[in-house]
């Protein structure tokens, strides 16, 4: 009996190697394509946020945040379409419920996106956020001011 000739082993080329690391590079555009074309990005998103809230002052910073978490959920192309006038009034009414409670939309994660600046503490002048100091000692023995 004879043995069979053994299969000689694959050489890595030059061309092999160059091939493989434009591969590889690609992989980390093939997502650009899909976000770009949902037309949303922070400032579109702080748009929509302020009509939604009605409130002129929300930051930016908060606002990329956010977007951010809800792109973690799958929901830009809603978004999107809810900025374009689309009627999404769900979506929109948990756009305003992250603003105010200042958590992120995913159900999964525990993130607080925006703590003393949630709308809630606008919706509330008797009281602040807790950790936050208030005044002098003795400040909540008066009736607040405004």
């Amino acid at each position: 009996m004879s043995r069979p000739s053994p299969t000689p082993s694959p050489r890595l080329t030059r061309r092999a190697m160059l091939t493989a690391g434009t591969a590889l590079a690609l992989t980390a555009v093939i997502q650009w394509p899909a976000q770009a074309t949902t037309g949303m990005d922070a400032d579109a998103f702080l748009a929509l946020s302020k009509e939604l809230t009605g409130k002129a002052d929300l930051d930016g910073d908060i606002a990329a945040k956010m977007l951010k978490a809800f792109e973690t959920i799958g929901k830009t192309d809603e978004i999107a379409a809810l900025a374009n006038g689309q009627a999404k009034p769900d979506l929109g009414n948990d756009i305003v419920a992250a603003w105010y409670s200042g958590f992120s939309p995913d159900p999964d994660s525990s993130e607080v996106v925006a703590y003393n600046d949630a709308l809630m503490w606008q919706a509330m002048p008797y009281t602040k956020p807790m950790g936050q100091c208030g005044g002098e000692t003795g400040y909540w023995a008066e009736p607040p001011v405004g």
